[in-house]
C-alpha cells in the first residue's frame, strides 16, 4: 500500500475526471464518468466511482469546479454549464473521500500546476482557451489571493465599435461561429492572424494589470499553440511600451490533467503539512 496518497476531482460540463496522486505527485490511478445534469446524481456517482478506486486512504483532497466558489463556506456559487447553484460541494465530498478538501475553481488550479513547473518565474498568468476564456494568476508559486475571482475572458473590450466581451469574440465557440470549423480542422496562417488580433486584444489589458513574467497557455485551442503562438507573441511584441513589458508566452506541458494536478498542489499547500 502507498501512504500519503492524494485525490483530485476535476468537475467539467460533460465529464468528471477523477484522479489518485502519490505524495510527490505522480497519478496512479483515474476514471472519468459523464457529468450527471442533477447535483445529487453527481453525488452518487462520485461516490460510486471513489467505491472502486483501488486507493482509498487519502491525505486530503482537491476539488475543481467550473464556477464561482465560496471559500469561507465551502460552497459553489454558480457552475454555470451545469445549472448548479449554491451546493456545499466542499463538504459533500470530504464525507464521500473521508478525508479534509480544498474546492477552487478549474482555472486557478490549472494555472497553479503549470505556474510550478516554472519555479523560477514569480508571477504567471495561466490563460485556458476553450469553450470559453478563463484565468489563473499565480504569485511566487501560490495563487494570488487578490486575483481569485477574476474573470479575465470576461473583461469589455472595444469591437467593432462596440464594448464586448473578450470569449464573445476571442473563444473557441467565437472561432467556431466565424468559420464554421473547429480549430483543429483551421491550418491557414492567414486565419490564425485574424484568431491572433482578436485575441491580443484581452491579452493586452491582462499584461498591463498583473505584468506577469510568463504566460501560459492551456485549453482546448491551446492545444494547437504551435500554428498560432509566435504570431501572438509577435502582435504582442509591436504592442510593447516602455512601462509594460511584454513577457515569454509557451503552451501548458500537461493540459489535459492540468486541473487535477492542481486539486493535488493545493491540497498538499493546505493540508499536507498536516499529514
Amino acid at each position: 500500500m502507498i501512504i500519503g496518497m492524494y485525490v483530485g476531482i476535476d468537475i467539467g460540463g460533460t465529464k468528471t475526471l477523477v484522479a489518485v496522486l502519490t505524495n510527490d505527485g505522480k497519478i496512479v490511478e483515474s476514471i472519468k464518468f459523464p457529468t450527471p445534469a442533477k447535483y445529487s446524481n453527481f453525488l452518487l456517482e462520485l461516490a460510486h466511482t471513489v467505491h472502486h478506486l483501488e486507493h482509498q486512504d487519502f491525505v486530503a483532497g482537491g476539488v475543481a469546479a467550473p464556477g464561482r466558489i465560496d471559500r469561507k463556506h465551502g460552497r459553489v456559487v454558480e457552475l454555470g454549464n451545469l445549472g448548479w447553484t449554491n451546493f456545499p460541494l466542499q463538504a459533500d465530498c470530504e464525507k464521500i473521500l473521508r478525508c479534509p478538501v480544498v474546492i477552487e475553481n478549474d482555472a486557478n488550479l490549472a494555472g497553479l500546476s503549470e505556474a510550478l513547473l516554472h519555479r523560477d518565474q514569480a508571477k504567471v498568468l495561466y490563460v485556458t482557451i476553450s469553450t470559453g476564456i478563463g484565468t489563473g494568476f499565480v504569485y511566487q508559486q501560490q495563487l494570488d489571493p487578490g486575483m481569485l475571482d477574476s474573470e479575465g475572458g470576461h473583461i469589455m473590450l472595444p469591437f467593432k465599435g462596440q464594448l464586448t466581451k473578450w470569449e464573445t469574440f476571442g473563444s473557441g465557440r467565437a472561432i467556431y461561429n466565424h468559420f464554421g470549423k473547429k480549430a483543429a480542422d483551421i491550418h491557414d496562417e492567414a486565419d490564425w492572424k485574424h484568431i491572433v488580433r482578436n485575441l491580443s486584444l484581452g491579452f493586452f489589458e491582462l499584461i498591463a494589470v498583473y505584468q506577469p513574467d510568463l504566460i501560459i497557455i492551456g485549453g482546448s485551442i491551446g492545444t494547437y499553440f504551435d500554428r498560432w503562438g509566435h504570431l501572438l507573441q509577435a502582435e504582442l511584441d509591436k504592442r510593447a511600451v516602455p512601462v509594460i513589458a511584454i513577457p515569454k508566452i509557451t503552451q501548458a506541458q500537461r493540459p489535459e490533467e492540468a486541473v487535477v494536478y492542481g486539486c493535488y498542489d493545493l491540497a498538499k499547500q493546505v493540508y499536507g503539512k498536516h499529514a
